[in-house]
């Protein structure tokens, strides 16, 4: 029997564990019941189990029966802080929170795999390291796991890495879609105070007002964007937090801002840290202030290793057909931590379309909506193309 028609012959019970997931939904890294959830669902399979120290992670080794490389294959388990409006029959059950981004999906097609992968297991040519991650909406999760040892779980580090995330619109349902090269942004917060000293309003030349010339620096930055940054290599800086003062007639000592920061390789990342830093230091120096810069909670871009990419493409060519897979025409400009495992392991990372028969994925709410749906249908497509990719690689050289 081939694979996907295996995994379609466990769709039920992959269901059935998604739906319990989503209908107790957990946030960050202390995920009490989706841990256990998963446990159960691995329970009795050849696998070499670690839950994590710092978070309810689960690490997952099944040796092949001959020695060889490793592959890692990943999945997110957090929700999000959100109350659903789904109305679904399996809907949260958790006041506020609700898996809006499909990770419940992620999680039980991994499970499918690490039991379709033990299935398989005398034809495997190396080790396959599971890898269910919590924390991956602003936690950095993944890169927790890494300081645990996940990359070393297998003896060695693994010679591949890949990831899936499902996506409630953008693409038809049971597409895939990925590309070369970045395919999400690095994202971080940028943090500016600017200090001068109070006064009354109607006597600004006795104080020293940052008021003025943070509204300046919220300006000047998105010229900068446009005058220093390359366009065919983007940043994106959106101001979304602006507080200054009490009162109309009192000059605060202080004004804060933050923004959310895109860019889309490491070398930009690293240019715009030093061209903000001192365009605001420029600014709040000419108006006699000070302001401090900080970056922080980031995630660094997502870059698909070419080749990996390539075959995993190909093997949703082979697996489910060639109409299946589509080529990204540019990157998202959503962020993940998976970014931090594929910043040490070559690797490939695919988007999947979850969204519902009927409803046009151009308009459908999108991942992070209180609406989302994402259709169960992709459940075995899913577990079986994370077991062919790791059949298939682990069947190549290194």
């Amino acid at each position: 029997m081939a694979v996907a028609d295996e995994a379609k012959a466990i769709a039920g019970d992959l269901t059935g564990l998604r739906r319990a997931i989503h209908a107790e939904p957990e946030l960050g890294l202390d995920l009490p019941r989706t841990q256990e959830k998963v446990l159960a669902a691995l329970a009795g399979l050849p696998l070499e189990i670690t839950a994590g120290s710092a978070l309810s992670s689960v690490t997952a080794v099944l040796r092949g029966a001959a020695d060889g490389p490793v592959v890692l294959l990943r999945a997110d388990m957090d929700a999000l802080p959100l109350s659903e409006r789904t109305g679904l029959e399996y809907s949260s059950k958790i006041d506020g929170v609700m898996h809006a981004c499909g990770h419940d999906l992620h999680t039980a097609m991994l499970a499918g795999a690490a039991r379709l992968l033990c299935a398989h297991r005398a034809g495997l040519r190396g080790s396959v390291v599971f890898m269910f991650q919590p924390g991956e909406e602003g936690h950095a999760g993944a890169r927790i796991m890494m300081e645990e040892g996940l990359l070393d779980a297998a003896g060695r580090k693994p010679v591949a890495a890949y990831a899936m995330h499902v996506a409630s619109a953008y693409l038809p349902l049971g597409v895939l879609a990925t590309r070369p090269g970045p395919v999400m942004a690095a994202a971080e917060v940028m943090d500016v105070t600017v200090t001068g000293h109070g006064g009354h309003g109607s006597q600004p030349h006795r104080a020293a007002d940052p008021v003025p010339a943070a509204c300046e620096m919220v300006t000047a930055l998105q010229t900068m964007v446009t005058r220093q940054f390359d366009v065919f290599d983007p940043v994106v800086i959106t101001i979304g937090s602006f507080h200054a003062g009490t009162a109309d007639n009192i000059i605060p000592d202080s004004a804060h801002f933050l923004a959310t920061v895109r860019t889309f390789s490491h070398q930009t990342r690293a240019r715009l840290h030093e061209a903000a830093t001192a365009l605001i230091a420029g600014i709040a120096s000419a108006h006699g202030l000070s302001a401090t810069v900080t970056f922080g909670n980031g995630y660094p871009v997502t870059v698909n290793d070419a080749t990996e990419a390539s075959f995993a493409a190909g093997v949703v060519a082979e697996v489910l057909g060639e109409e299946r897979i589509l080529t990204m025409p540019y990157p998202l400009t959503g962020s993940e931590d998976f970014s931090f495992v594929l910043d040490e392991v070559p690797g490939a990372y695919l988007m999947l379309g979850a969204c519902p028969p009927g409803t046009d994925p151009a308009t459908a709410p999108f991942n992070h909506s209180t609406d989302a749906v994402f259709d169960d249908a992709v459940l075995a497509d899913g577990a079986a193309l994370y077991t062919e990719l790791a059949l298939r690689r682990l069947s190549r050289p290194a």
